[in-house]
């Protein structure tokens, strides 16, 4: 990074929208800082592996350059086929799941489509007729290449205050950054940052459904064979479960590369021990071979011979499904990916578009130079546009999938505090 005598942009949390846009600011020559809570990157599970969409892949390039982008697309697998292949969990045959495109209640069946069934149908396969996907952990890996000395890793954003001519973030053992141009809340569902620029207008609902994530050597997979599959069990009486699962070609012979499956249901089924999502290991696989132990044997070896310490649970939370709110501008503050937008998995729209606001943030600040009045108004008349509308997709998606219904009744989960 070139010198500069530039205060640096602050950035809290080292997720894949925040080391991206770290990307973009190193690529400009634009100081900058990333505070993340954990110690190193392999502190904790990476989640599941990620589909990218066409808007994703083409905002990562953006990023990227072509060299950058090139090293990335070699990582990620490629699937073919097109779209889902249901199958019966009980019968092991291709059956409708019963999981609509999208629920709207409105559209009669010989009606155009609605704008969000297309979405999903178009960015199921994103590139070269293929569905592109990598794990959340290959892609931090990328992204933070390059970055490493620009990290403070345990050091967790609990806040901010303004200065004279900057902005500090305030960590969670009181101590303060140094002064920076401007920050950037890209530290999750939990962001405290948009907690207090939105003054609590920002909103993440926790619609009840729980999931559970899992990994299994490859030759566990070679039952259902290259494609991408949603495995659904509509038998149960308390509720659908279903997992989605892609299975890429080339390593299905080998028991010592990974594949992962993410298992969701409808709220009440998955239940983990005093509702304490956190837990993970062997609890939480015991739960996923309990749900599917009347599963089919060609399902079986997904969960007899899952990677017991890798199972986690996880809540399916959502932002305000009408959009993302209007809150007062500031100008050297604002706040990317689940900090602002928390999706559900359904349609695998979220990280695609954490990845759409580094890239549009990144380019903003670097046809700027930097920080600039106007940046971040800006951004965000950009980005509510298209991320209003991944909401309300991914919400849509979900009440088919998940049975969940968001209303005034909905808790909402706590982001702590605000600091004194």
């Amino acid at each position: 990074m070139a010198t500069t005598d530039r205060k640096p942009i602050l950035i809290s949390g080292a997720g894949i929208a925040s080391l991206l846009l770290g990307q973009a600011l190193l690529r400009a020559s634009i100081p900058f800082r990333i505070f993340e809570k954990d110690t190193s990157i392999i502190f904790r599970a990476q989640g599941y592996r990620l589909r990218l969409s066409t808007e994703g892949l083409d905002a990562i390039e953006a990023v990227l350059g072509p060299d950058g982008f090139q090293k990335f697309w070699d990582t990620c697998g490629k699937t073919g086929g097109v779209g889902f292949t249901a199958i019966d969990a009980i019968s092991g045959e291709p059956k409708d799941d019963g999981i609509v495109a999208y629920d709207n209640g409105k559209k009669k069946a010989a009606e155009e489509p609605e704008p969000s069934q297309k979405v999903l149908r178009e960015t199921l396969a994103s590139r070269g007729g293929k569905v592109v996907g990598i794990s959340r952990g290959d892609m931090r890996k990328l992204f933070l290449a390059g970055c490493e000395e620009f990290i403070e890793w345990g050091h967790q954003v609990v806040g901010y205050e303004s200065t004279a001519s900057g902005v500090r973030a305030i960590f969670a053992d009181g101590s303060k950054s140094v002064e920076g141009e401007m920050l950037v809340g890209g530290e999750g569902l939990y962001s405290r940052v948009a907690e207090q620029l939105s003054d609590g207008k920002l909103k993440v609902y926790d619609t009840g459904a729980r999931g559970i994530h899992g990994q299994a050597p490859t030759t566990a997979f070679k039952g259902l064979g290259e494609g991408v599959w949603r495995i659904a069990d509509n038998t149960r009486p308390d509720g659908r479960v279903f997992i989605i699962t892609n299975v890429r070609p080339g390593d299905m012979d080998d028991e010592n590369v990974e594949f992962g499956w993410t298992m969701g249901a409808q709220p009440g089924v998955i239940r983990p021990p005093n509702d304490d999502y956190t837990i993970t290991g062997v609890t939480a696989a015991n739960i996923a071979k309990d749900i599917t132990k009347n599963w089919h044997p060609r399902l079986r070896p997904l969960f007899d011979q899952m990677i017991e310490n890798e199972a986690a649970f996880w809540k399916i939370t959502c932002s305000t499904p009408t959009g993302v709110p209007e809150w007062t501008n500031d100008p050297r503050v604002t706040v990317i990916g689940d900090a602002v937008h928390s999706m559900t998995p359904a349609g695998g729209i979220g990280a695609n578009t954490a990845v759409r606001d580094s890239a549009l943030l990144g380019r903003l600040l670097a046809e700027a130079g930097g920080f600039s009045d106007g940046v971040t108004a800006a951004y965000e008349k950009e980005m509510r546009v298209y991320a209003s509308q991944a909401v309300a997709t991914s919400y849509g998606l979900a009440k088919s999938q998940f049975g969940i219904t968001i209303d005034e009744n909905t808790p909402t989960i706590r982001r702590g505090p605000r600091p004194v």
